[in-house]
């Protein structure tokens, strides 16, 4: 089964301790939020997670290994960090096509994966006249595009509209189902409370809160639970 793994992941910047002993695990076939308040740690664990940055010490695990060490990472784990990072000067297709190419993944599945997430109709279209929720979708399809076990995804609904934002959550539900694990990263809390089924808490590098989301909230809502904890640390 596919999983998550940071054990005791501390990273150091000079001075700055941005992520201290954070150690969880993360199972499959569930969603998990993982939320802080700006400056909490969470975009440099995801880096770590994802190779983009080198652990101070301890490690981060996808399926049982550190990225560096996947034989192909792309068809393990799927990331969206930042969905500006396409050709503008390309279609929505070529895009797809080159991201196949550069990963040796088959581009055969590009046209339903378009429709996934409903680009479909754009499709030979440059990116440049995308809005940012455009760009949200595309990035969510290369993500995709390798049927990754593993969805690491950082403010996945920002740019999205209110329906956007109910397709995404109803996207989520439907990839966890079959088996996948999914973290991801968002302030949007009211949302989160409706997708996720755990919760990651962290603030100042550190966890202040992990488990299943019934039991962090109790009879609060998520942002009411969430401020609780932020403010008692």
């Amino acid at each position: 089964m596919s999983s998550i793994e940071f054990h005791n992941l501390r990273k150091v910047y000079k001075d700055l301790v941005a992520v201290s002993d954070l150690s969880v695990t993360l199972e499959a076939g569930r969603i998990t939020g993982f939320l802080g308040p700006n400056g909490a740690g969470k975009s440099t664990a995801l880096k770590c997670l994802l190779g983009l940055a080198k652990p101070t010490s301890g490690t981060c695990l996808l399926n049982g290994k550190e990225y560096s060490d996947l034989d192909h990472p792309g068809k393990v784990v799927g990331a969206v960090l930042d969905s500006s990072g396409f050709n503008q000067a390309l279609t929505a297709r070529q895009n797809l096509k080159i991201i196949c190419a550069a990963n040796d993944i088959d581009d055969s599945k590009i046209d339903s994966l378009l429709e996934l997430v409903e680009l479909g109709a754009v499709g030979n279209k440059r990116t440049r006249g995308f809005s940012m929720g455009m760009k949200q979708r595309l990035a969510l399809a290369a993500a995709l595009i390798a049927d990754p076990e593993i969805l690491v995804l950082d403010e996945p609904a920002n740019g999205l509209d209110p329906i956007g934002i109910a397709w995404l959550r109803d996207l989520l539900r439907s990839l966890a189902k079959q088996g996948k694990t999914i973290l991801v990263s968002s302030h949007q809390l009211a949302e989160m409370q409706h997708t996720v089924d755990d919760v990651v808490i962290i603030n100042q590098g550190e966890i202040i809160a992990a488990g299943p989301l019934k039991k962090i909230i109790g009879r609060k809502s998520l942002e009411e639970a969430f401020l609780a904890l932020v403010r008692k640390n």
